[in-house]
Formats: structure tokens, sequence, C-alpha cells
């Protein structure tokens, strides 16, 4: 089991590693809220990955796909 790291200790290596992802991650972050695409519902999508699921050869797969 992993357990998580104390509020004082990072994850990353280095401070340059840190800022380097935060940097990245806040980029990623500000392109998502600035993207003007339509939205598409979860229930749909849901659905589309349900039929994608269900065609495959193992149609135990589709269970799992379940509530």
């Amino acid at each position: 089991m992993n357990d998580p790291l104390p509020s004082t200790t990072s994850a990353f290596e280095t401070a340059e590693a840190a800022e380097t992802y935060d940097h990245w991650f806040r980029a990623k972050v500000s392109a998502s809220l600035n993207d003007d695409r339509p939205a598409h519902p979860h229930a749909a999508v849901m659905a589309q990955l349900k039929k994608i699921v269900a065609a495959q050869p193992d149609d135990r797969a589709a269970d799992s796909m379940e509530g």
C-alpha cells in the first residue's frame, strides 16, 4: 500500500521538476477551461463506450460498465 506523502515532502526529485510539472499542469487546465468545443453529456459518452465494449469478443467486459 502506498502511503501518502506528508505535506512537507514533494513527489518530485527536484524543485525544477516540480516547477516544470506545475507549468505543464496549469497550461493543460487553462487550455481545457478555454476550450470552446461543446461538452458531451456523461450519459451519451457512457452509452457510446458500452457499445464499444459490447462489440468486443469478451461480452463479460460489458457487465463491468454497469453501475
